[in-house]
């Protein structure tokens, strides 16, 4: 589970610089101390995964920074990264009573953070409330924040979880599709680490894409937790698009390369830099992620191209103002409808504008024009996992997404559990862990039955 294949030069650290430094001690407990410790804690309530939220931050106030790790890890254990990538504007921070007061909101997602990089920062390892106590056994199929959780929660109650992941390095998607300023491939494979500890395997560079697969784990385990997140970038649908610029996939920082692509190619250290003209396809978080890293991957002008308007993007407003202080230029009611390569190796983009009626788009007469390019990132969203699906026996999938119990994560078929983006669509790294701990507190509680 080594790091190794990560970049770690200063190049790529002062680019990518973080959005929030961390706080100093001085500054969390003088942040500490505004807390209210509300009794009915509604930042507790609006987080998916429950943190005592009052609790963990009097504990900073109180120089306990080890009782704070342990509070917040109870409910999350992920809780550095969520730190991190967390929405908390939205989410815990949004819902912060000082808000109802027009005040500054507590910074919970700093101090959570402050917290936790203490406790990585003294090596300690969390603790295992009943190592080996189970036999029962479990894999995880795939890395990312739901199979994590499930499988910490299950060592951490005695039982044995085995992570299988394609890629070479786990963490899913906070390892290879998290903005570089938001959380570091480095810090994710990190807390990866400090889940293996807790006792769970990690398979790496092992594709489950068969029935035969998926029969020799249902032969190895008593379950299988389903953790596949989403599919590939939904793909444009217009000619032109399958240009790969001269090293394949737009590594050259020429042709086309999906958003999540282009975030994992510079995270993984095989694109460092960008020149001339990007264009982003699309007005979500994901596409607001891969504008900023173009901009600060050296890109002159970054142009965020959306058929809709300002007011139905799906970013967060909190990204869509970050994006605009990047440099990012936003073209609203455009539409991309074809992609030519000239000779000296550049990308035309034939574009038409659109306009709404009665909720359906329609183009705009005599308003092509075209838009000089170096790089075009479609960044539409991704599809659902289809192929690995139809060999799920006994497991519905609807409208590309798996079908399971909302409380338990069970699917049709008993030995089947599912938690995460292949479930709910693609929601936040939170929710994902949420979805993962339920499951494993299932999957302890039905073998517990069975075996009593």
């Amino acid at each position: 589970m080594s790091t190794s294949a990560l970049p770690h030069d200063e190049q790529l650290r002062a680019r990518f610089g973080e959005l929030k430094p961390a706080l100093t001690a001085q500054a969390a407990v003088i942040e500490a101390d505004r807390c209210l410790n509300c009794f009915d804690a509604p930042c507790t309530a609006a987080c998916p995964t429950h943190i005592d939220v009052p609790g963990f931050i009097k504990r900073i106030a109180s120089g306990n920074l080890r009782g704070s790790a342990m509070r917040i890890l109870d409910a999350n254990i992920l809780g550095a990264s969520c730190a991190r990538v967390c929405p908390v504007e939205v989410l815990c921070e949004g819902a912060c009573v000082m808000v109802r007061q027009n005040r500054k909101p507590i910074q919970i997602g700093q101090l959570q953070r402050h917290a936790m990089d203490r406790f990585w920062a003294s090596g300690e390892a969390i603790p295992v409330k009943a190592p080996g106590t189970s036999k029962l056994r479990v894999a995880c199929i795939g890395s990312g924040p739901a199979s994590l959780a499930c499988a910490a929660e299950l060592c951490r109650q005695g039982a044995q979880a085995t992570v299988i992941e394609r890629r070479p390095l786990p963490g899913g998607l906070n390892t290879y599709g998290v903005a570089e300023y938001k959380l570091r491939a480095t810090d994710s494979v990190r807390e990866t680490e400090m889940i293996r500890r807790l006792g769970v395997e990690f398979r790496c560079g092992v594709e489950v894409d068969s029935a035969a697969a998926l029969e020799a784990l249902e032969a190895e385990f008593d379950f299988v937790f389903l953790g596949l997140g989403l599919g590939a970038m939904q793909r444009l649908g217009i000619p032109g698009e399958d240009w790969p610029g001269e090293n394949g996939r737009g590594e050259d920082g020429k042709g086309v390369m999906n958003a999540l692509e282009l975030i994992a190619a510079y995270k993984t250290g095989h694109l460092r830099e960008l020149q001339g003209t990007v264009v982003v396809v699309g007005a979500g978080n994901t596409a607001i992620d891969a504008a900023v890293a173009a901009r600060r991957l050296g890109a002159e002008t970054v142009y965020m191209l959306y058929r809709r308007g300002e007011s139905e993007m799906s970013a967060f407003e909190f990204e869509y103002e970050h994006a605009k202080q990047e440099g990012v230029q936003f073209l609203w009611h455009r539409k991309l409808v074809a992609i030519r390569q000239t000779e000296n190796g550049r990308l035309l983009l034939e574009t038409v504008q659109v306009s709404e009626t009665s909720g359906t788009l329609e183009v705009v007469p005599g308003s092509q024009s075209v838009i000089a390019c170096d790089l075009v990132v479609p960044a539409i969203g991704q599809s659902p996992l289809t192929d690995l699906l139809k060999q799920l026996r006994g497991v519905e999938v609807r409208d590309g997404k798996i079908v399971a119990d909302r409380v338990t994560g069970q699917t049709g078929n008993s030995r089947y559990f599912a938690g995460g983006d292949c479930v709910n669509g693609g929601r936040e790294v939170v929710d994902a862990v949420a979805g993962g701990k339920r499951a494993a507190l299932a999957m302890l509680k039905t073998a517990e039955v069975a075996h009593a």
